[in-house]
Protein backbone atom coordinates (compact mmCIF):
# COMPACT_ATOMS: atom_id res chain seq x y z
CA UNK A 1 0.00 0.00 0.00
CA UNK A 2 0.70 3.30 -0.15
CA UNK A 3 4.27 3.70 1.88
CA UNK A 4 6.82 6.43 2.59
CA UNK A 5 10.68 5.93 2.18
CA UNK A 6 11.11 5.49 5.69
CA UNK A 7 8.07 2.65 6.19
CA UNK A 8 9.89 1.05 3.05
CA UNK A 9 13.27 1.32 4.53
CA UNK A 10 11.93 -0.61 8.37
CA UNK A 11 10.51 -3.18 6.04
CA UNK A 12 13.38 -4.00 3.93
CA UNK A 13 15.78 -3.49 7.20
CA UNK A 14 14.16 -6.91 8.39
CA UNK A 15 15.86 -8.49 6.05
CA UNK A 16 19.19 -6.62 5.75
CA UNK A 17 20.56 -3.08 6.36
CA UNK A 18 20.07 -0.52 3.78
CA UNK A 19 20.80 3.53 3.41
CA UNK A 20 18.19 5.49 3.48
CA UNK A 21 19.16 6.95 0.65
CA UNK A 22 19.75 4.56 -1.46
CA UNK A 23 15.73 3.61 -1.42
CA UNK A 24 15.06 7.33 -1.32
CA UNK A 25 16.79 7.32 -4.90
CA UNK A 26 15.69 3.85 -5.91
CA UNK A 27 11.95 5.25 -5.03
CA UNK A 28 12.52 8.30 -6.68
CA UNK A 29 13.88 6.70 -9.97
CA UNK A 30 10.80 4.30 -9.87
CA UNK A 31 8.80 7.35 -9.86
CA UNK A 32 10.28 9.18 -12.66
CA UNK A 33 9.71 5.94 -14.79
CA UNK A 34 6.22 5.23 -14.26
CA UNK A 35 6.50 2.60 -11.60
CA UNK A 36 5.43 5.00 -8.85
CA UNK A 37 3.14 7.67 -7.91
CA UNK A 38 4.62 10.35 -5.28
CA UNK A 39 2.30 12.88 -3.05
CA UNK A 40 3.61 15.25 -0.90
CA UNK A 41 2.31 14.89 2.66
CA UNK A 42 3.11 17.02 5.34
CA UNK A 43 6.74 16.93 4.87
CA UNK A 44 6.71 13.37 3.69
CA UNK A 45 6.88 11.95 -0.07
CA UNK A 46 3.96 8.96 0.40
CA UNK A 47 4.70 6.27 -2.83
CA UNK A 48 1.91 4.53 -4.53
CA UNK A 49 2.42 1.38 -6.87
CA UNK A 50 1.20 2.44 -10.19
CA UNK A 51 0.61 -1.15 -11.76
CA UNK A 52 -1.13 -3.35 -9.43
CA UNK A 53 1.94 -6.34 -7.98
CA UNK A 54 0.53 -9.55 -10.21
CA UNK A 55 0.74 -7.44 -13.40
CA UNK A 56 3.92 -6.03 -12.48
CA UNK A 57 5.48 -9.74 -11.63
CA UNK A 58 4.07 -10.64 -14.98
CA UNK A 59 6.00 -8.49 -16.80
CA UNK A 60 9.22 -8.90 -14.51
CA UNK A 61 8.50 -13.03 -15.06
CA UNK A 62 8.09 -12.71 -18.96
CA UNK A 63 11.53 -10.02 -19.22
CA UNK A 64 13.60 -12.60 -17.27
CA UNK A 65 11.78 -15.58 -19.35
CA UNK A 66 12.62 -14.13 -22.75
CA UNK A 67 16.16 -13.11 -21.65
CA UNK A 68 17.52 -15.60 -19.63
CA UNK A 69 15.76 -18.61 -20.61
CA UNK A 70 14.81 -18.15 -24.25
CA UNK A 71 11.42 -17.91 -23.46
CA UNK A 72 11.43 -21.33 -21.45
CA UNK A 73 9.26 -21.90 -18.28
CA UNK A 74 10.23 -25.34 -17.72
CA UNK A 75 14.02 -23.73 -17.78
CA UNK A 76 12.55 -21.06 -15.45
CA UNK A 77 11.67 -23.56 -13.09
CA UNK A 78 14.66 -25.80 -13.35
CA UNK A 79 17.11 -23.01 -12.66
CA UNK A 80 14.79 -21.79 -9.91
CA UNK A 81 14.85 -25.42 -8.24
CA UNK A 82 18.45 -25.00 -8.69
CA UNK A 83 19.04 -22.25 -6.95
CA UNK A 84 16.51 -21.90 -4.09
CA UNK A 85 16.67 -25.69 -3.26
CA UNK A 86 13.03 -25.31 -1.57
CA UNK A 87 12.31 -28.02 1.12
CA UNK A 88 9.21 -30.54 1.04
CA UNK A 89 6.97 -28.22 2.07
CA UNK A 90 7.50 -25.74 -0.78
CA UNK A 91 7.60 -28.48 -3.36
CA UNK A 92 4.21 -29.99 -2.25
CA UNK A 93 3.25 -26.31 -2.44
CA UNK A 94 4.88 -26.13 -6.32
CA UNK A 95 2.66 -29.47 -6.88
CA UNK A 96 -0.80 -28.01 -6.04
CA UNK A 97 -0.11 -24.69 -7.59
CA UNK A 98 0.41 -26.99 -11.33
CA UNK A 99 -1.93 -29.11 -10.62
CA UNK A 100 -4.48 -25.61 -9.83
CA UNK A 101 -3.29 -24.56 -13.37
CA UNK A 102 -4.06 -27.38 -15.17
CA UNK A 103 -7.51 -27.93 -14.23
CA UNK A 104 -7.97 -24.29 -14.57
CA UNK A 105 -6.75 -24.83 -18.29
CA UNK A 106 -8.83 -27.63 -19.08
CA UNK A 107 -11.99 -25.75 -17.62
CA UNK A 108 -11.29 -23.24 -20.07
CA UNK A 109 -10.77 -24.57 -23.11
CA UNK A 110 -13.76 -27.47 -22.66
Amino acid sequence: GPSTVREVLEELNKTRPRAYTSVMTMMNLMADKGLLDRDQQERAYVYRARIPQGMTLGQLIQDLMGRAFEGSASSLVAALLDQHKPDDQELDEIRRAIDEYRTANQEESR
